[in-house]
C-alpha cells in the first residue's frame, strides 16, 4: 500500500511537486471557511484543538514569504531563501572598531559679530572647545579683535593678580599699628625694640606650624671666622636653644632670670679653676660670650633640645620686650656685654632681631618653609647697625694683620679721613660713608676713595657669614684693597 493511499484529506501524489500553493487552494476550495488549519495540522501548531494556528506561517503567507523567511532560513547572510532581503537587519559594525581614523568634526562657523561677543568669554576661559579654537582662528585675520582680545586679557589678569600664600612680613607691623592709632598704648614699646619683637612673633609662628619629627631636622650654623667660613651642625630645636641662652646676656643686663641657670656657674667654675692651675686658656668655654654660653647649655643638656625648648624661648622674648617697654626708651643705653665687646641696649636688641631672622631662615630651609625677610623699616635698622660696626670691625682684622694697614697719613679723632660709600640697594637700603682709617675718624664725602654697591638681602647675608666675601654680589668703583676690607670686616661681624 502506497504512502498517499491512506491520506484523509485528498492528498494526491500527483500534486506532490505543485508546492504549497497549490494545495493551500484545493483546501480552500473543499473545506470553505476552514482555512489554512487543516492542511498543517502538526506540523509546527500546538496541540490539536487549541486555539489560533500557526502564526509564523499565516504571517509569511501574508507577506509574501512562502514561509521560508519566517523560519529564519536562507542564505549565510540572513537573507530569505528566495533571494529578499531578511526582515531583521544585521548588526553594524563601529566606526572604532574598523581601526579607521575618526572624522574630523566640521570646524564652527561663526559670524564676525559673535566671534566679537565672545573676546570677553575668550579672556576668562570660558568658552568651549570649538568656540575657542573658532575665536582664535579669527584673531589671527582680525587685527580690531586682536587688539581688544590683548586688552581684555591684560584686564583679566589684573583681576586676579598672582599671590603668595604666605603673609606678608609687613602685615603685622601694619595691624599693629591701625590698632595703635585707634587706641595708643598705655605702655608702648620703644622703636628700636620692635625688630625684635616682630622677628620673634615671625619665628614663632613657623615653630607653630611645624611638625614633632621636623624638630630634629639637621640645621648647619654658618658664619664667618679667621677670612673663611666655619659650620656647625645642630638641629632645628638646638638653634632655639642657642637663641636662647644669647638672648639671656640681655636678660642678664635688664636683670632677668639667666636661661643657662646652675649650668653658667658650673661652666664659670670648671674655667675658674683651670685658670688657676695652669693659666687662662683662651679656648676654654666663657658663659659671657655667645658662643661660650651655647655650648654651655648644649653640654648642660642630659638629652638633645626638643620642641620643649619653644616654651621658655617664647616666654623669655616676651619677658624682654615687656620689661623694655616699661623701662622706657632711656633705658636703650644701658650696656649688655657680649664678652670681648658691648653693645648698649638699643643695638643689641636689634643685634638679637637680626641674629632671629638669620636663623629663622637657616630653620626654613632645613624643612622646606618660605620665610619673607624682614619688614622694609626694620631691615634698614638692622643694615644701619651693621654699617655702623664696620669701622670696628675693620680696626680689628688691622690690628691681627689681616687687613691693610692705615693711610700714612695719620687721622686724628674728629678729622676726616678716607672714606667708603657703601650703597646699599632694596627694600630698606640706604647709603652709608665708612671710615676707613680709624673708627674715631669722620667719613668724609671729600674724601671717598671707593664705593660699593649690595643688595640689601645679599649685604646681610654676608654680614651673617652665610655668603663669603669673595662670592658677595658687588658694584664696585674705586680703591680694590679697601672695597676687599670692608667685604672682609663685614663678613667678620658675624658669629654662631
Amino acid at each position: 500500500m502506497t504512502e498517499g493511499a491512506g491520506r484523509s484529506d485528498g492528498f494526491d501524489e500527483h500534486e506532490a511537486g505543485k508546492g504549497p500553493e497549490k494545495r493551500v487552494e484545493r483546501e480552500e476550495k473543499e473545506h470553505p471557511g476552514k482555512g489554512h488549519e487543516t492542511s498543517y495540522e502538526g506540523k509546527g501548531r500546538g496541540p490539536a484543538g487549541s486555539e489560533g494556528g500557526d502564526s509564523d506561517v499565516d504571517d509569511a503567507r501574508r507577506s509574501g514569504d512562502g514561509g521560508s523567511g519566517a523560519r529564519g532560513g536562507g542564505g549565510p547572510d540572513g537573507s530569505a531563501g528566495t533571494g529578499r532581503p531578511s526582515r531583521i537587519p544585521t548588526p553594524r559594525s563601529s566606526v572604532e572598531d574598523t581601526g579607521l581614523p575618526l572624522p574630523a568634526p566640521a570646524p564652527l562657523v561663526l559670524e564676525h559679530r559673535v566671534l566679537k561677543s565672545l573676546l570677553g568669554a575668550w579672556a576668562l576661559a570660558a568658552c568651549s572647545g570649538e568656540e575657542t579654537a573658532a575665536v582664535e582662528e579669527h584673531l589671527g585675520e582680525c587685527g580690531a579683535c586682536a587688539d581688544e582680545a590683548l586688552r581684555l586679557r591684560g584686564a583679566v589678569g589684573l583681576l586676579h593678580p598672582p599671590e603668595s600664600l604666605d603673609l606678608d612680613p609687613a602685615l603685622r607691623t601694619r595691624v599693629l599699628e591701625s590698632c595703635l592709632d585707634r587706641r595708643p598704648p598705655r605702655i608702648p614699646v620703644p622703636e628700636w625694640a620692635a625688630p625684635y619683637d616682630a622677628e620673634t612673633a615671625r619665628l614663632d609662628a613657623l615653630l607653630q606650624d611645624i611638625a614633632d619629627a621636623e624638630w630634629h631636622a639637621p640645621v648647619r650654623l654658618r658664619w664667618f671666622e679667621d677670612d673663611g667660613p666655619v659650620s656647625r651642625r645642630t638641629t632645628v630645636a638646638g638653634v632655639i636653644a642657642h637663641l636662647l641662652s644669647v638672648d639671656g646676656l640681655v636678660g642678664v643686663a635688664l636683670g632677668l632670670d639667666d636661661p643657662l641657670g646652675g649650668a653658667a656657674a658650673r661652666v664659670r667654675a670648671e674655667a675658674e679653676a683651670a685658670a688657676a692651675a695652669v693659666g687662662p686658656d683662651p679656648a676654654a668655654p666663657e658663659t659671657a660670650t655667645p658662643t661660650g654660653r651655647t655650648e654651655a647649655y648644649w653640654r648642660a643638656s642630659h638629652f638633645p633640645p626638643t620642641r620643649a625648648v619653644r616654651g621658655p624661648w617664647r616666654e623669655q622674648s616676651h619677658h624682654l620686650v615687656r620689661t623694655v617697654a616699661f623701662a622706657g626708651g632711656g633705658s636703650g643705653r644701658l650696656a649688655v656685654s657680649y664678652g670681648g665687646f658691648a653693645l648698649p641696649l638699643h643695638d643689641s636688641m636689634l643685634d638679637r632681631a637680626f641674629e632671629c631672622w638669620v636663623h629663622a631662615g637657616d630653620i626654613a630651609d632645613a624643612v622646606d618653609y618660605p620665610y619673607e625677610p624682614p619688614a622694609p623699616r626694620h631691615l634698614h635698622r638692622m643694615i644701619d647697625l651693621a654699617a655702623r660696626m664696620l669701622p670696628m670691625s675693620l680696626a680689628e682684622r688691622r690690628r691681627a694683620g689681616r687687613a691693610a694697614p692705615a693711610s700714612r697719613h695719620l687721622v686724628a679723632a674728629g678729622a676726616p679721613g678716607r672714606s667708603l660709600r657703601l650703597e646699599i640697594e632694596g627694600a630698606g637700603g640706604g647709603e652709608w660713608l665708612i671710615p676707613l682709617d680709624s673708627p674715631a675718624a669722620v667719613a668724609s664725602a671729600e674724601h671717598e676713595v671707593a664705593h660699593v654697591a649690595l643688595d640689601g638681602v645679599e649685604f646681610c647675608r654676608l654680614a651673617a657669614g652665610h655668603v663669603s666675601p669673595e662670592e658677595a654680589a658687588a658694584g664696585q668703583v674705586g680703591d680694590r684693597e679697601a672695597i676687599r676690607d670692608v667685604l672682609f670686616a663685614a663678613a667678620a661681624l658675624s658669629r654662631m
